[in-house]
């Protein structure tokens, strides 16, 4: 299987919004018609599915598949060049090309980032009382067009045996000796047990459910009115009528993340590559550089971390950094998000970097927002979020809805629940501020993350979901816990129409 071919069928998927298996990349590799087979992929790929198996790619060619006709000018082609190899797709034929972006007086990029330098949490019981409130008001408002807004006080008056619902964060989950699953769900009025049995359709999404999340269950309640047995379950979701706001000229935005410079991995190749092609025409269209956290490796982040240290002093890192970034071309706008190694709280959300770091990283004049922030490219918002709840979904969820190889599977998740911590006081730390600045109040056109050091993508209601890899290669640590990195990657947007570019640089 040659590297051209099976890029070529990666970024096809891709612009379906699928990820396929390696074993069914290699498949795929091999059929004579690729397009048909594509084709077939989708009419058989149910709603909703991100990834293609290799049992997907044997049950489309198992018979002889016409070929199928492309339409002129989508269809990708393979692109060599001295900095770095991509797949490139001819864009679709728009009406407006000929705009000049540079003629209007809007900026190119907005961002929006409520918590930097407005934070109120002091850490005090009332605060964690007030988010909690927060997050049940705004994420059952979500879900009041789908559930009756019913409060628990107001179920536990109603009648034995009446069809109600109940809308509540999950305050525990746990399973009967019979195999069934009991959800508790809290309001401000009380704590409501559900019953959900498991010969229910309702219970093949039981293993998808955490702590605190809102959500919404309607059934009917048993004769002596004190618990719910459970026929659905329903989720805040993002609608999936939900079509995202595009640019109205040719404007394109490469999302990258986890640089971690002063790394003694840190692949400065691949970054020297990298800035080399943001300079030749082919980057024409871009932008914004979007970089979703870990700017640079940072100090005392996991155990012996000195030892794989170029740079040991954290402001010599961040010094370093901004010299890089004036590898970019200076009318590229660049955005940036801390992560979990930068010299920030650790606390989501996490406020912008310090004045004393903004007065390092001068070089490139970049837009410094919090962890997560909205920015709008072109028009068009982007959710930036460095990501570290991923590691939370993909040890609490089955492997098959959550993994690392797979990045974009947890990110639908925070997407189906409407909240980028769903739960509170595991893995990834929060700060109680008195509203949850970790909702996702209005649905993005791209939901960007780093943070796992793998790429991924796919879409999810319309939603275009990228998890952009990383600049660092493997270092011990995380050969330590089995982290594979995915390196050099350069995930690019075209704005119009949310069809994606993956270059690679290494």
């Amino acid at each position: 299987m040659s590297s051209q071919r099976a890029v070529e069928v990666v970024t096809r998927l891709a612009e379906h919004g699928l990820n396929a298996d390696r074993e069914a990349v290699t498949l795929l590799s091999q059929a004579a018609d690729l397009p048909g087979v594509i084709d077939a992929l989708l009419a058989r790929t149910e709603a909703g599915a991100l990834r293609v198996t290799a049992a997907d790619v044997r049950a489309v060619t198992a018979g002889a598949a016409p070929p199928v006709e492309t339409e002129e000018g989508v269809t990708p082609r393979y692109v060599e060049s001295p900095v770095g190899t991509s797949l490139d797709h001819e864009p679709p034929d728009y009406l407006d090309d000929e705009k000049d972006p540079l003629a209007s007086d809007a900026a190119a990029v907005e961002i929006t980032d409520a918590i930097t330098g407005h934070s109120t949490g002091t850490g005090v019981y009332d605060d964690f009382v007030a988010i909690f409130r927060d997050r049940y008001e705004r994420l059952s408002e979500l879900l009041a067009g789908r559930v009756p807004p019913r409060t628990v006080d107001a179920v536990r008056r109603m009648s034995g045996g009446a069809a109600a619902a109940v809308t509540g964060l999950i305050s525990d989950i746990r399973t009967t000796r019979s195999g069934h699953t009991l959800i508790e769900l809290e309001d401000p009025t009380g704590v409501f047990p559900c019953l959900i049995n498991s010969d229910r359709e309702a219970h093949a999404v039981v293993d998808e459910l955490v702590l605190d999340e809102c959500i919404g269950i309607t059934g009917r309640l048993a004769s002596d009115g004190e618990i719910l047995f459970g026929d659905a379950i329903t989720f805040p979701d993002i609608p999936r009528t939900y079509t995202p706001q595009t640019a109205d000229y040719h404007a394109e935005a490469v999302l990258i993340s986890d640089v971690h410079v002063g790394s003694q991995e840190f692949h400065a190749t691949a970054w020297d590559r990298f800035t080399d092609w943001l300079h030749t025409d082919e980057a024409g269209h871009v932008e914004a550089l979007l970089i979703a956290g870990d700017m640079i490796e940072g100090v005392g982040v996991y155990p012996g971390q000195d030892a794989e240290l170029e740079i040991v002093d954290v402001y010599d890192q961040y010094r370093r950094f901004a010299e890089l970034l004036k590898q970019v071309p200076g009318d590229l706008e660049i955005a940036m998000i801390p992560g979990n190694h930068d010299a920030v709280r650790l606390a989501e959300p996490q406020p912008a970097f310090t004045e004393e770091l903004r007065s390092i990283m001068t070089a490139h004049d970049a837009t410094i927002a919090a962890n997560p922030s909205t920015v709008r490219v072109a028009g068009v918002p982007i959710l930036m979020y460095h990501g570290v709840s991923l590691d939370e979904l993909i040890a609490e969820l089955p492997a098959e809805k959550a993994s690392y190889d797979d990045p974009q599977l947890a990110m639908a998740h925070l997407l189906k629940k409407r909240h980028l911590v769903p739960q509170y006081g595991g893995r990834t730390r929060l700060a109680p501020e008195r509203r949850d600045h970790l909702l996702i109040d209005e649905p993005p056109a791209v939901f960007h993350t780093g943070h796992v050091h793998k790429t991924g993508w796919g879409k999810y209601h319309n939603v275009l979901m990228v998890n952009a890899g990383c600049w660092q290669r493997q270092t011990a640590f995380q050969r330590s816990v089995n982290i594979d990195p995915d390196v050099g990657y350069a995930p690019i947007v075209d704005l119009r129409d949310l069809s994606l570019t993956v270059r690679k640089f290494v």
